[in-house]
């Protein structure tokens, strides 16, 4: 007899609405074709086959759906398909950061105004931020053919067409230069950086990840990496990896000192912080926060940091 996943996880946001496992039966009550990827593990509990890229992005569809209202959502072969509640777990703790700007009171509604620096093909933070708490915002990426995938997932979704606009970023040495123009007022950036510094660490990394998946058949280990499981290029990697994105970063964020309350980004790699925070210190963030998250087995946290001072912080308003 199958037995309901009710296991609290406790290592995600109190607010995430996975927190206490994924329930089947409501999500194939919402899309039906998740239901050929369910299966009972050896646990007796329902679950899915997560290095299948088919069954995880069935199981995004029906989350999507059954949480944040999307109707339609799609993503073209080869590129990242994200787990949820780990990118939702990003948006709730960046909302309890507003919330020490904001009396202790998360702010929304559409006058808070978000950067998402990559957003990809999968629009995901946008969805789920303009979901929970009603913000707007202004997706950038290098892809063009990203951006289209996310112009299809917006047509599909009207009430998302307000919310959400899409910039192509057309130099890809900047981040912020050709993005901030001087009207610009972010309430913060949300990024989840390229993780490698070349194509070739992309792979192992994905076959790897693979491999760990699939590590109940101990003879049956990959050496390709699925196309569709790792992303595109510039969704993995770029020249430095991580360190190198998230320091340029910093030294551009530094030329808007006053136009982003939060700049904020994803550290998937722990030896990485020490450098990013000097390189903090060097550009003069004059406060910076670590927000540790956990998803499964894999440990990430945010690091965000400000150019106001309290008092500016606090002067911040988050009515247009």
């Amino acid at each position: 007899m199958k037995e309901k996943n009710t296991t609290e996880k406790t290592n995600l946001h109190p607010r995430n609405q996975d927190r206490f496992g994924y329930n089947f039966d409501e999500l194939i009550a919402v899309y039906s074709v998740l239901k050929k990827y369910v299966a009972i593990n050896e646990h007796q509990i329902e679950t899915i086959d997560f290095s299948n890229p088919e069954a995880v992005k069935a199981l995004n569809k029906a989350l999507l759906i059954h949480h944040y209202d999307i109707q339609d959502w799609d993503i073209p072969k080869d590129y990242l398909c994200p787990p949820i509640p780990g990118r939702a777990d990003y948006v709730h703790y960046i909302a309890d950061l507003l919330a020490t700007n904001n009396n202790g009171i998360i702010p929304e509604g559409e006058t808070v105004q978000v950067l998402d620096i990559g957003i990809g093909a999968n629009c995901i933070y946008p969805i789920i931020g303009n979901a929970t708490y009603g913000w707007s915002f202004v997706g950038t990426d290098i892809d063009e053919k990203a951006l289209q995938n996310c112009k299809n997932i917006i047509a599909a979704n009207p009430k998302l067409i307000d919310a959400i606009s899409l910039q192509l970023q057309t130099d890809s040495r900047f981040i912020f230069k050709n993005i901030i123009t001087p009207e610009d007022k972010f309430s913060f950036t949300i990024c989840n950086p390229p993780f490698h510094a070349s194509q070739e660490e992309a792979t192992k990394s994905s076959i790897r990840k693979i491999n760990n998946l699939e590590s109940r058949d101990i003879h049956n280990k990959s050496t390709q990496p699925l196309l569709n499981f790792g992303g595109q290029n510039a969704e993995l990697w770029c020249k430095g990896g991580e360190l190198g994105f998230i320091t340029q970063m910093a030294y551009e964020s530094a030329k808007y000192p006053l136009q982003c309350l939060w700049f904020t980004t994803l550290v998937s790699k722990k030896e990485n912080l020490s450098s990013i925070y000097k390189t903090l210190n060097k550009v003069s963030a004059v406060d910076v926060k670590t927000i540790e998250m956990a998803q499964g087995q894999k440990t990430s946290r945010i690091v965000a940091w400000t150019f106001m001072t309290a008092a500016q912080q606090k002067a911040w308003k988050f009515e247009l």
